[in-house]
């Protein structure tokens, strides 16, 4: 006969407390991995406040990594009993989770293998990591998984597609971010280039006139018994030494200066 009404509420409370109390008991093990990687864009500070955009993560720098913490439960003590902490370097991702008692670690490590794909996708193409570690890293837990889960050949071959298909889903989505990297470095170049250019017509204009420039330059000669020092002309009146000898050879042209040999 089932038990209603105030006496289930106390029963189921105090299964409640048992089960709490035998996790107590049990502390989780702990397991983890790393996949290489690199920081492409930005800063580690740039990606922490990415990451504080998701409500139920936790970001805490340090001095050369980022750390992602995200805690799924927490024991009747309040402190964090499953979750997992991803370190974010400039050179890898390292991922350390808790296996409570009562969960398989491979089906575990699959649950955060899927959410860690998640968090990359969101920080890419800031972030970008290896292909080869990560499919690596997938291959083996899906082998894993594979090999102790209960469910059916079909079910399974499901689970393998779908992340199979969200892999190479990512795997698309880098390369067109890679492109559009490349073609922005070389948009960048082409637009440096332009500019430094266009300084030196800017220095060319904020230089003497041509009029004023013609009498400086007679002016200088007289001064100098007839003889010129290009360099220091050009030092004195920060001009390029190209438009004052254009201007020398106009004044000789023009009659007004003598080339004596």
């Amino acid at each position: 006969m089932e038990s209603t009404g105030p006496n289930k509420s106390k029963i189921s409370q105090q299964k409640t407390q048992e089960s709490v109390m035998q996790d107590e008991k049990h502390p989780p093990q702990v397991d983890g991995f790393k996949i290489t990687g690199k920081l492409a864009q930005g800063k580690l500070k740039d990606l922490a406040n990415l990451l504080r955009t998701i409500s139920f993560l936790e970001v805490v720098p340090e001095k050369d990594n980022i750390n992602i913490i995200y805690v799924e439960s927490r024991d009747i003590n309040k402190n964090p009993y499953l979750f997992s902490i991803a370190k974010f370097k400039e050179d890898g991702i390292e991922v350390t989770y808790t296996i409570p008692s009562g969960i398989s670690p491979r089906r575990r490590k699959f649950d955060v293998v899927k959410y860690l794909l998640n968090i990359i996708s969101l920080i890419s193409p800031s972030y970008q990591v290896d292909n080869k570690t990560l499919y690596q890293l997938i291959e083996h837990t899906l082998n894993d998984l594979s090999s102790s889960v209960s469910m059916d050949y079909t079910k399974l071959y499901t689970s393998y597609d779908s992340m199979k298909k969200q892999v190479g889903d990512y795997k698309k989505k880098i390369e067109r971010l890679t492109e559009e990297n490349q073609a922005l470095t070389s948009k960048n170049y082409e637009l440096k280039a332009e500019n430094d250019e266009l300084n030196l017509r800017v220095k060319d204009l904020e230089g003497l006139s041509d009029d004023v420039l013609k009498a400086k330059l007679q002016e200088w000669i007289v001064e100098h018994n007839g003889s010129i020092n290009i360099s220091e002309f050009t030092k004195l009146y920060k001009m390029s030494d190209t438009k004052v000898e254009q201007m020398l050879n106009k004044l000789v042209n023009d009659g007004y200066l003598e080339v004596v040999q």
